[in-house]
């Protein structure tokens, strides 16, 4: 059994190691707008794939264009111990969510490589395709495809808003993998994201020791109506599909208030046909649903749905609505939160438990293997935007507690 020392990252390398890959997808307002599987996501995967393979790794890429960036140990027949996240953002993303996942888990192998320190177990870095779901819907797409909630087909097939294909896409920038999706590349998994959230930052805490991850369900949803002249059109004979799109966005406000703490949003609207002098005769617009409670989700569904219903009644409009994704509560493994707990102990510092409110490639991996997340605070919990932000202190608090507990759990293996 290999026996723990006091090994410490390096905060400032870390730290570099963030801003640099900022520049892959950079905005003018300090953000990153790096879409899966875009020319910027090439960019910044080719760059992981050489600090890997730079410090001693293999790196494998699926079908689905996941990389697996493995270490080796001191016992080779024992599965990796992985960490990772995402590398994707939002089109107005930040520098952070996801991305200090994958590189603080770069950062653990680094330590490790130049202490000469090897853990029983190897260890795995994971970068996964497409977690945010911004270009390919659903969110978590292809964690997803890895733990056998989507087909890989299915995934393949996913178009974005002009018809490219995830397949396509994936092709396009040489990241299409050859190795099969296999659900059986590492057996424990740790996870460390900045919160987004206020809750730490509110309460002064560093290290969050996140319980489990809430249940989430999006809808898409087209009201049809008709389009009309706006100034020929009397009040009483028009069909505003946009009307009737407000009176749910004002519903869904109300449904996450009566269920707190859920939450309800809308989040992408189109609007058609956009003519300032034309009442529009389409809209187009997405429903995100969440809560910690399973059967609190089914009536926050069940009560979206029947206020849709009205709506559009109450607007003469007819309506498509399907369900496009739904993520189950996941409850994470007590024995991998006690192995953050204890990191963060020996790291000096104390752990708040949370429950995530966003979904997360752990999520998925948890019914598969052992997993668990760190969070650390962002400022004034703003997350999916280009103003996220997090200090270099608390992201190398993060990636210290990873250290300790992936260190932590290696202990109890032979």
């Amino acid at each position: 059994m290999a026996t723990q020392t006091n090994l410490s990252i390096d905060p400032r390398r870390l730290w570099d190691s963030i801003q640099d890959t900022a520049r892959f997808g950079g905005t003018p307002k300090g953000g990153v707008r790096r879409l899966a599987c875009t020319g910027e996501d090439k960019l910044v995967r080719d760059w992981f794939r050489a600090e890997c393979e730079a410090i001693g790794c293999s790196v494998a890429i699926d079908r689905c264009g996941n990389m697996f960036a493995t270490f080796p140990g001191r016992n080779p027949a024992l599965p990796p111990i992985a960490t990772g996240s995402h590398l994707d953002t939002q089109p107005t993303g930040g520098k952070y969510d996801g991305i200090l996942g994958v590189l603080a888990g770069l950062e653990v192998i680094r330590t490790l490589a130049e202490t000469g320190y090897q853990t029983n177990a190897p260890l795995m870095v994971v970068n996964w395709t497409n977690e945010e779901g911004s270009r390919f819907p659903p969110a978590m797409q292809c964690s997803g495809v890895y733990a056998g909630a989507f087909a890989l087909d299915d995934a393949l097939a996913t178009p974005d808003r002009e018809g490219v294909t995830l397949g396509q896409a994936l092709d396009l920038i040489g990241y299409a993998g050859d190795e099969p999706i296999r659900a059986d590349r590492f057996q424990a998994m740790f996870e460390l994201h900045i919160e987004q959230g206020p809750i730490l930052e509110a309460e002064q805490m560093t290290i969050g020791a996140v319980l489990g991850v809430q249940g989430i369900r999006w809808h898409e949803v087209t009201l049809y109506g008709q389009d009309a002249h706006t100034g020929a059109t009397p009040m009483n004979l028009r069909r505003d599909a946009l009307c009737g799109m407000a009176a749910v966005v004002t519903a869904l406000q109300d449904i996450g208030r009566q269920h707190a703490p859920g939450v309800a949003s809308v989040g992408l609207v189109e609007n058609r046909p956009n003519s300032r002098n034309v009442v529009p005769g389409e809209v187009f617009f997405t429903v995100d649903l969440r809560h910690p409670d399973e059967a609190m989700l089914d009536k926050m569904e069940a009560a979206f749905l029947a206020r849709l219903a009205a709506a559009a009644q109450a607007n003469s409009l007819e309506v498509a609505q399907r369900r496009i994704w739904e993520s189950p509560a996941v409850a994470f493994d007590p024995i991998m939160i006690a192995c953050v707990k204890a990191g963060a102990e020996k790291a000096g510092l104390a752990t708040r438990d949370m429950i995530s409110g966003a979904g997360h490639d752990a999520a998925y991996i948890a019914a598969l293997v052992p997993t668990t997340m760190i969070f650390v605070p962002c400022e004034k919990g703003i997350s999916h935007n280009e103003s996220e932000a997090a200090t270099l202190e608390d992201c190398a608090a993060g990636a210290q507690v990873l250290l300790n507990a992936i260190l932590e759990y290696d202990t109890r293996l032979s």
